[in-house]
């Protein structure tokens, strides 16, 4: 596979190319989805393709902000509700609050870490012991809670009986993991149905069509391409046909994308000009799988095929604040493209708001003549 060409400049030309190898035998007239910073010049190299199995999707699996946030919420909204029918005034009400706070935040923060730790060995039990384990970590974190209460104030150990908080613990730990299960249980069709229609939208007829051709017309001339680009085709095609994983690397996808762009950069030859930033670092940030080729393909379809002097993609990636920032941008032609349906960029929104929930960022631009995708994703 022919090496990324890398610029230092936003768009600018590369090196003169070979003129496409076989006409472009079909404009598409498929939709286009409409809508900074300095990256460090640097490539993820030779990357395998081969994925890395997470394990079985369990309800524990709580180590997202998004999580960790409404479980707060939600057990402080219950203890606020709960206390206001021990008081009569708001006084009262803010001062048994702050303490039944004081027993609510480390005893939630004590569950929710350790259910993250064990989410793999939690899994593993059967359905009636995950409902069991869950209700006893409960109770043992209503209790560490009060226990750092009662730490701070013996006297509140007059006022209180320990099993009250251990029993609370467990009834709220026990509706929480209700709430997580039904979590679990919508996240893989939503997930699969997502793939499905997007896979649908990624694998095109034109596109094996237009390969094959120019496949074709290269076996005579340079074998040794023609090589090259059979095996990117049939790379894309195993990774869109294998099992559907929880995740991969942002490498792993920079990889695939790099092949899907070798091949439409044979069949477009000098009209697309393609920059790659690439930062080592963010490559090691997990995002779902088949994320980046749809955007790459949507940038090469109604950004270079429709111009007759073809475009630019400049695909960056950088670590900033703990995340992963990938841009993908692509120019526009002055005439411009057939407004789409904004299929792809709704499947790829939603796979990363199901992996991510809020600690995830997705974001579409059109900047005069250039349309930008920006990906956001913890490290």
């Amino acid at each position: 596979m022919p090496e990324p060409h890398a610029t230092t400049s936003a768009f600018a030309p590369t090196p003169s190319r070979p003129a496409p190898l076989w006409p472009d035998s079909t404009r598409s007239g498929d939709p286009h989805e409409r809508g900074s910073s300095i990256f460090n010049s640097t490539n993820f190299g030779a990357v395998p393709l081969a994925r890395q199995p997470l394990g079985p999707v369990s309800a524990f699996d709580v180590c997202h902000v998004g999580v960790v946030l409404r479980a707060l919420f939600f057990v402080h909204a219950v203890v606020a509700i709960g206390v206001s029918f021990a008081v009569a005034t708001l006084a009262a009400w803010l001062n048994l609050l702050a303490q039944g706070a004081g027993i609510a935040l480390p005893a939630v923060l004590l569950w929710l870490v350790s259910a993250c730790l064990l989410k793999r060995w939690l899994a593993r039990l059967p359905a009636a012991g995950q409902w069991v384990a869950a209700a006893a970590l409960g109770g043992l974190s209503g209790g560490f809670g009060w226990g750092l209460l009662v730490a701070v104030d013996i006297r509140l150990q007059e006022t209180m009986h320990p099993v009250a908080p251990v029993l609370a613990g467990a009834a709220l730990a026990t509706a929480l993991f209700y709430w997580l299960t039904l979590r679990a249980r919508a996240r893989l069709p939503a997930d699969t149905a997502a793939r499905l229609a997007e896979l649908q939208s990624r694998i095109r007829p034109h596109f094996l069509f237009n390969t094959l051709n120019t496949a074709i017309a290269l076996a005579r001339l340079d074998p040794a391409r023609t090589e090259h680009l059979l095996e990117d085709l049939a790379e894309l095609f195993r990774v869109a046909l294998s099992a559907s994983d929880e995740s991969v690397s942002l490498a792993e996808e920079v990889a695939l994308a790099q092949r899907y762009l070798a091949i439409e950069q044979i069949r477009f030859g000098d009209r697309l000009q393609l920059s790659w930033d690439l930062d080592e670092d963010a490559g090691a940030a997990r995002v779902p799988p088949l994320l980046l080729q749809p955007l790459v393909e949507n940038a090469v379809r109604h950004g270079v095929e429709p111009s007759p002097d073809g475009g630019v993609i400049r695909i960056r990636t950088r670590v900033k604040r703990a995340h992963a920032v990938v841009s993908i941008a692509n120019t526009v032609p002055r005439s411009g493209s057939r407004p789409g349906n904004g299929m792809a960029l709704r499947n790829v929104r939603e796979r990363l708001k199901l992996m991510h929930d809020v600690a995830a960022q997705f974001e579409t631009q059109l900047e005069r003549d250039v349309f930008r995708v920006q990906i956001v994703v913890p490290l």
